[in-house]
C-alpha cells in the first residue's frame, strides 16, 4: 500500500528546495541594462535627447541609434530596412570620443542630428562590426580624426552633410570597402592640396557622392569637386631645414672640386689692395677671373690664363671702391656688372675683336649697391641688387636695359643671393638686424613670394652643394656659427 503521508511530505520538500534554488538563481542573475536617463527605448531602438554624453548602457537587443527630430525619426523609421534605430537629438556633448559604442556591438544604424558636435575622435565607432548606416548631419563638425571611422567594414551609407567641414583628413575612408554612398553636401570644403586625396578617391571608388562644391580657394570656388582632376593640383613645395651648425665664423662659403692639376699663385698687390670679390669665367675657350677691389687706391682687375698662370689682362673702374663683380651673358655676349659704394652699378660688355671689356651703361637710381647677382627664369635674365640701407631690388633685362620688377625692404643686408635647385628658384635676403628671408619664385606672378625665415647671425654668403642626391645650403656667418640647411621637397597633399 505505501505511505501517502510520507510521499506528500517528500514532494513538498522538493517544491520548497526548488523554490529556494530559484530565488538564489534570481539573486545571482544580472539584471538587463535599463534604458538610460534621457533616452526612450523600444524593443530594438533608442532615441536620446539632451544627454551630456553617449550612454554606455543600453538594452542588449537595441540595434539602432538615432539623433533627429521626431518628424525625421518617424519618416526614417517608416522607410528604414530596420525595425528601429537609435537617435541622439540636441545633445549637450560636442565630441564623439573613442570607443563610445563598444557596449552596443549589435548596432546597425546610428544617427546624430541637430547636436552641437564639432569633433569626431579616433576610433569613435570602435566595436561596431555590424553598423551599416551612419548619419552625422546638421551638426557643427569642423574636424575629424584620420582614424575616426576605423573598423567600420560593414558601413554602406555615410552622411556628414551640413556640418562645418573645410577639409577631410587623408584616407579617412580607408578600409571601408562596403561603402556605396557618401554625402558631403552643405559643408565649406576648401579644394586645396589637403583635399587632393578626395579627388583621387572619387575617381577610384565605387561609392557614389552627391554633387558637392568648392568654397575655395578662389581658383576653384563654386566648382564641383566631382569634376576636378588630381593633376590639377600643384602640391609640391620645398623648404630649407636646419641640418648642422659649424663652430666657426665665416665671411664666404663655397663648394669646389680638385682636378688633376693644382695651382697656387700670388696676385700683384700694386693693382689689388683690398679684394672684396672674385669671379671666374670663360670666354671663347679662354679662362679668366676678375677681382673687385674695394680700396680707395686700387682697381678692379681682369686676369687671363696664359698657359702658365693668370696674369693681369685689363684694369677696370679705378678708384671707385668696387664691392662686387658679376659675370653674365646678355644677348649671348659676355658682360660684367660692377657694384660700388661710391656710384651706381656699371655694366661692361666684352669686345671680341679687341678682347677687352668696354663700358656699356650703368643702372639708374641704384646708388650704394653692395652686390649684384644674376639668375634666369625661362630664358629671361634677372638680377638681384643688395643694399645695406635702403631697398634691395630684383630687375629684369628687357632687351635694352634693366627694369625694376620687385622691391624688398632691407636693413643691414650684405647678401641678396639667388639660388636655383632643379625647378626651384629662390632669392635669399640676409640681414645683420633681423631674420634672413627666403623668397620663392612664383611663375604666375612673375615675382618672388615669401617662403620662410632662417635664423643666421650676420650672413655674408650662401652657396649650394649636392652630395649623394641631397642638396644643402651653406650659409656663412660673420658673427655666429656657420649654418648648413638641407633642401627638402614636401608633398602638401600628404
Amino acid at each position: 500500500m505505501g505511505y501517502p503521508g510520507r510521499a506528500q511530505g517528500g514532494w513538498m520538500l522538493l517544491v520548497w528546495v526548488a523554490a529556494v534554488s530559484l530565488l538564489f538563481a534570481e539573486g545571482r542573475r544580472v539584471r538587463p541594462p535599463r534604458c538610460p536617463v534621457g533616452c526612450t527605448c523600444t524593443k530594438d531602438n533608442a532615441l536620446c535627447e539632451n544627454v551630456r554624453s553617449v550612454p554606455h548602457t543600453f538594452p542588449s537587443d537595441v540595434v539602432s541609434l538615432g539623433g533627429c527630430t521626431s518628424l525625421i525619426f518617424l519618416i526614417l523609421l517608416d522607410k528604414s530596412p530596420f525595425h528601429s534605430f537609435r537617435s541622439f537629438v540636441k545633445s549637450g556633448f560636442n565630441e564623439i570620443v573613442g570607443a563610445s559604442f563598444v557596449h552596443t556591438p549589435a548596432l546597425q544604424l546610428l544617427l546624430f542630428t541637430a547636436n552641437t558636435l564639432d569633433f569626431i575622435d579616433e576610433d569613435a565607432f570602435l566595436g561596431l562590426p555590424h553598423l551599416e548606416y551612419l548619419f552625422i548631419e546638421n551638426n557643427r563638425i569642423a574636424s575629424i580624426s584620420p582614424y575616426a571611422f576605423r573598423g567600420l567594414k560593414s558601413l554602406i551609407h555615410l552622411s556628414l552633410a551640413y556640418n562645418n567641414l573645410e577639409t577631410l583628413p587623408k584616407d579617412v575612408f580607408k578600409g571601408m570597402e562596403a561603402l556605396t554612398k557618401v554625402d558631403l553636401r552643405g559643408n565649406n570644403l576648401i579644394c586645396d592640396c589637403k583635399l587632393k586625396w578626395l579627388v583621387e578617391w572619387i575617381h577610384q571608388t565605387n561609392a557614389t557622392l552627391d554633387q558637392i562644391y568648392c568654397s575655395g580657394p578662389p581658383i576653384y570656388q563654386g566648382k564641383k569637386i566631382n569634376d576636378l582632376l588630381p593633376h590639377s593640383f600643384d602640391c609640391m613645395t620645398a623648404e630649407f631645414a636646419s641640418y648642422q651648425s659649424l663652430k666657426f665664423e665665416s665671411i664666404s662659403v663655397g663648394a669646389f672640386t680638385f682636378g688633376d692639376d693644382q695651382y697656387i699663385q700670388d696676385i700683384d698687390i700694386l693693382k689689388i689692395r683690398k679684394p672684396n670679390d672674385i669671379e671666374t669665367f670663360m670666354i671663347d675657350g679662354e679662362s679668366f677671373f676678375v677681382i673687385a677691389d674695394s680700396s680707395k687706391a686700387g682697381s678692379t682687375t681682369v686676369y687671363k690664363w696664359n698657359g702658365n698662370g693668370f696674369y693681369s689682362h685689363q684694369s677696370l673702374h679705378p678708384w671707385f671702391r668696387d664691392t662686387d663683380v658679376e659675370h653674365l651673358e646678355i644677348g649671348n655676349k659676355p658682360h660684367l656688372i660692377l657694384s660700388s659704394s661710391s656710384q651706381r652699378p656699371v655694366v661692361y660688355q666684352w669686345n671680341r675683336s679687341q678682347k677687352l671689356f668696354e663700358r656699356r651703361t650703368d643702372i639708374p637710381d641704384m646708388e650704394d649697391v653692395f652686390s649684384v647677382k644674376h639668375f634666369k627664369v625661362k630664358g629671361e635674365l634677372f638680377i638681384c641688387l643688395t643694399r645695406f640701407i635702403g631697398d634691395s631690388k630684383v630687375m629684369r633685362w628687357d632687351g635694352a636695359m634693366f627694369k625694376e620688377v620687385q622691391t624688398f625692404p632691407s636693413r643691414g643686408s650684405m647678401v641678396f643671393q639667388p639660388v636655383s635647385i632643379g625647378n626651384w628658384q629662390y632669392a635669399i635676403l640676409g640681414s645683420d638686424y633681423s631674420l634672413t628671408q627666403v623668397y620663392q619664385w612664383d611663375t604666375e606672378r612673375g615675382q618672388f613670394v615669401p617662403s620662410q625665415e632662417l635664423n643666421i647671425q650676420a650672413p655674408r654668403a650662401f652657396s649650394m652643394v649636392s652630395i649623394d642626391n641631397r642638396v644643402f645650403l651653406l650659409a656663412s656667418s660673420f658673427k655666429g656659427k656657420t649654418q648648413i640647411y638641407e633642401h627638402l621637397l614636401i608633398d602638401l597633399s600628404n
